[in-house]
């Protein structure tokens, strides 16, 4: 491409970008930022400002701070932490934050910068987008036309707002195509290598939903060639092949950890119906994930277009991938067979960016009746269209308003391009060209704004994230800020924890930079997920997957987990835990503070095995680990010597309160209708009980329960965010009633269970614990110094169990075990013990080895292909000497 060429495209694809991002300018001026309400400030821009802190402090792989501690850089693979757009956008933000130019220390930069990221991003897509079509040998304003029906679609902007990550695979998508065509033509890999591996580095589940996407193109590619000189297929493979290998070895370092998170990730599988076939919305008017341009429409239906084989090929993939998004089935697939999710749109707005590039570009060659025969099926699928849509697809009164202005919108531009198409294939005009062009692109910019409008700013609750809101309670306000610098003024324990969250904020102690108990993100350990839905069965407020949050106000776990403190509304004071006094307070917010604090380091003699544990409560497995340590394996444990608690539900009076309580079945009339349970004879030690039971909705629905002035939550039996399991543990107050309260409606309740906890075996612990020997922790490295004199058996620490971790003892590498059930704990020797804990990323230096041979191996590649073209240029030389002498020969 010529230097000329080059800045055009580049001022195009950068002015393009503003205009589309126009409406979110505007939003941003009234300080209306441009991200999501719900992932977008819970995750997006909270992972974002954790990650940048890390890394710029040289912290890469582990954080305390990490929820209960984890680590980040396979679990946030998934979102940033090796996102190329990400570390390139942080470069840039770290120069400009060295100057003092800027604040990246809170969440709210993050949520601004947004706006600049994507407008940058959109231009280089653009940029990228229109360099591939023209490489297929379409003219310059096609391409860049093309290229605006690509990046320019509702599918990007959706990506940005609530998933900002999934954006950057319109980045990789259209690199990946050019290196295949270069592959396929002239045989060279670098492109191919370059797009594939940035794909894997960046986020492996796009690289999986662009690998079903090579694997297609490929295919198509080999059943309609697009040139004369294509290489043979046999060849095309085994260059298919070695590029692939070079890609995941250069990837290896981020994607092989970020895999391995993925896998130690756990979600309960899909289990409903996935049909075939379903309607899910109107992809011609008004669709979340993709609307077909009215140009594209005319295009597909102008039949003479098909001759040409480029236009045949984008035409009949796009067919392909509409077939696709019209399919649940291939929405889960896309989805690793989950449950079914519209994520993979983007594939068919790059198809029909190439179909519209290459149909403008041979519209000249069109006859008129043609584009009438085109206009007439487009007409008569447009209004089969809206009969569907008004008579099958029920909406509310405000969107069928929205959708009749919208369909009209459609029409009058359908009957434009119609006149304009006709025009320019009768008389010819070039002009008439260029301006069908700028109308599609005009039209992209409209559509997305209006889109950015409607469809996500209103619909989508945009309109409330604004500076107001991320100043407020209900996400990170300076009263709650206030408190927080108290407690870490006041606390002389770096890794001591809070248990506090904003409603439904499982990731505020990212936002408001403290310990705490909770986390929300798609990739976690699972061993942490376990013990919270399983092996404790911690209740956190709300039944949700991906989340672990607060310990239940249940003080064991309090003290063994390191958390010293608990805030919350004063409203919810009632619910604190045993053994905690008021700390400080504010107008709104109130925090306590334990008096029954364990070491962070532990040492003991009682050994358990979760074996012994099963059929015990979880009352009993708080006293184990109070009085020992629980290991996972059975061998060499001693013989369980617990008292186990009992269960006083048979002592207990039950009775309906507005509700028929009989046979595991409750049938509440009225929305504080339940049980009561009386407990018999209650010990005077007894400070709280643990309620227990299992509940489900019988017709399906979600729910709240209350158990005195606890609350929580429950999904409806639909949601692809249910947990599957429905057994409760619910800790309150001792008191003579203990109310369960539910909406109306019919339940199964069974499985009633009921403890007293006097809390002697914490007390225990508490005064039986030693001082936690002298240890350092530092980025990714423990260092504990232990004199074992009075003979321990173990050492257990609060840190989360999980691949990575490698400890030395007395420079002997020992074997680390899963401890308390899903936390680290190891063997002592006796004596002196100078341990050594580090922790890497899964795999790591493996796959650090792996990406040196795969750069190596890129560069001899590239060092023979360089060779080739030298030879086979030393060869055309010496061909056309030859030549020339023949010449002069034969004219002496």
């Amino acid at each position: 491409m010529k230097k000329p060429g080059l800045w055009l495209f580049i001022i195009g694809s950068l002015l393009v970008s503003v205009a589309t991002h126009f409406f979110f300018y505007q939003q941003w001026l009234d300080k209306h930022w441009m991200i999501g309400p719900n992932d977008g400030l819970s995750q997006i821009a909270t992972f974002k400002k954790f990650i940048y802190e890390n890394y710029k402090s040289g912290n890469f792989f582990y954080a305390w701070d990490f929820g209960l501690g984890g680590g980040f850089y396979s679990q946030l693979a998934y979102y940033f932490s090796t996102s190329l757009v990400f570390l390139l956008s942080s470069v840039v933000i770290f120069i400009l934050d060295s100057f003092q130019w800027i604040d990246p220390s809170n969440v709210e930069f993050w949520a601004q910068s947004n706006l600049f990221i994507s407008i940058i991003r959109l231009s280089v897509i653009l940029f990228i987008t229109s360099h591939a079509f023209r490489y297929m040998k379409i003219q310059a304003f096609p391409a860049f036309t093309g290229a605006v029906v690509y990046g320019c679609s509702v599918m990007y902007m959706r990506h940005v707002v609530y998933w900002e990550f999934f954006a950057d695979a319109f980045i990789w998508l259209p690199l990946v195509v050019l290196g295949l065509e270069k592959l396929i033509r002239e045989g060279k890999q670098g492109w191919l290598i370059f797009a594939m591996s940035a794909t894997l580095i960046s986020n492996f589940y796009f690289a999986y939903i662009q690998l079903i996407f090579l694997i297609l193109y490929v295919l198509g590619r080999w059943v309609i060639p697009l040139t004369d000189n294509e290489l043979p297929r046999i060849k095309q493979f085994k260059l298919l092949v070695t590029s692939g290998l070079v890609s995941f070895c250069i990837s290896a370092v981020a994607f092989i950890p970020a895999v391995y998170g993925f896998f130690n990730n756990y979600r309960p599988p899909y289990d409903r119906e996935i049909p075939l076939f379903d309607l899910i919305d109107n992809i011609l008017f008004a669709s979340p994930y993709i609307v077909l341009p009215v140009v594209f429409v005319l295009l597909i239906f102008t039949f003479p277009l098909y001759r040409n084989r480029l236009f045949r090929f984008f035409a009949v993939f796009s067919f392909v991938l509409l077939i696709f998004h019209l399919s649940p089935l291939a929405a889960s697939a896309f989805n690793g067979f989950s449950a079914p999710q519209y994520r993979f749109e983007y594939l068919l707005s790059f198809t029909i960016g190439g179909c519209v590039a290459i149909g403008l570009q041979r519209l000249n060659k069109i006859a008129v009746r043609f584009i009438c025969l085109a206009s007439f099926i487009s007409l008569c699928i447009y209004l089969l269209s809206i009969d569907y849509f008004d008579f099958n697809i029920k909406i509310p009164k405000r969107a069928a308003t929205e959708f009749s202005a919208v369909m009209i919108t459609v029409f009058v531009l359908f009957i434009m391009f119609i006149i304009l198409m006709v025009l320019y294939v009768y008389f010819q005009k070039k002009v008439l060209l260029v301006t069908i062009q700028l109308f599609v692109i005009l039209w992209s910019i409209v559509s997305v704004n209006t889109a950015a409008k409607y469809g996500i700013t209103e619909n989508g609750g945009l309109e409330k994230v604004t500076h107001h809101y991320l100043m407020s309670d209900q996400y990170n306000s300076a009263e709650q800020r206030n408190l927080i610098e108290q407690v870490k003024r006041q606390e002389p324990d770096s890794l001591s924890r809070i248990d506090w969250m904003t409603s439904m904020r499982y990731n505020t102690p990212i936002v408001q930079n403290f310990n705490g108990t909770s986390l929300y993100s798609s990739i976690a350990n699972k061993a942490l997920l376990w013990f919270y839905w399983r092996d404790l069965k911690v209740d956190t407020g709300h039944e949700t997957v991906s989340r672990y949050g607060t310990l239940g106000n249940r003080a064991n776990l309090h003290a063994l987990l390191q958390t010293t403190y608990w805030m919350r509304k004063k409203s919810q004071e009632a619910n604190v835990p045993y053994g905690f006094k008021k700390f400080a307070e504010s107008n709104k917010y109130v925090i306590y503070k334990s008096d029954f604090s364990l070491p962070f380091i532990r040492t003991g003699k009682n050994i358990y095995s979760e074996k012994q544990l099963q059929t015990a409560s979880v009352l009993d497995r708080e006293h184990a680990m109070l009085s020992g340590v629980v290991f996972e394996e059975e061998a060499t444990r001693q013989k369980l010597d617990l008292i186990k608690e009992k269960n006083a539900i048979k002592q207990a009076t039950i009775k309906g309160v507005g509700a028929k309580y009989q046979n595991n079945h409750l049938s509440v009339a009225n929305d504080k209708g339940g049980i009561d349970i009386i407990p018999g004879s209650v010990q005077k030690s007894t400070k709280d009980f643990y309620i227990g039971f299992s509940i489900k909705n019988v017709n399906g629905d979600g729910f709240p329960i209350k158990v005195n002035k606890y609350r929580t939550t429950r999904k409806p039996a639909h949601s692809i965010y249910k947990t599957n399991i429905n057994d409760l543990i619910i800790r309150v107050p001792a008191k003579d009633i203990i109310s369960i309260r539910l909406p109306k409606g019919e339940y199964e309740l069974k499985n009633l269970t009921l403890y007293e906890e006097d809390y002697k075996e914490l007390h225990q612990a508490v005064q039986a614990a030693d001082h936690s020997p002298s240890f350092t922790w530092e980025k990714n490295k423990l260092t504990i110094d232990y004199n074992n004199q009075t003979r321990e058996k173990w050492m257990a620490l609060p840190i989360p169990f999980e691949k990575g971790w490698k400890l030395w003892i007395n420079g002997k590498e020992q074997a680390i075990e899963k401890a308390n059930y899903a936390f680290i704990g190891f063997k002592l020797n006796s004596g002196k013990n100078h341990i050594e804990m580090v922790y890497h990323p899964p795999y790591f230096f493996p796959a650090l080895a792996l990406t040196i041979i795969g750069l190596f191996a890129w560069a001899m590649l590239y060092l023979r292909s360089k060779r080739r073209e030298s030879g086979h240029l030393n060869n055309q030389s010496v061909k056309m000497r030859s030549l020339l002498m023949k010449v002069d020969k034969s004219r002496d």
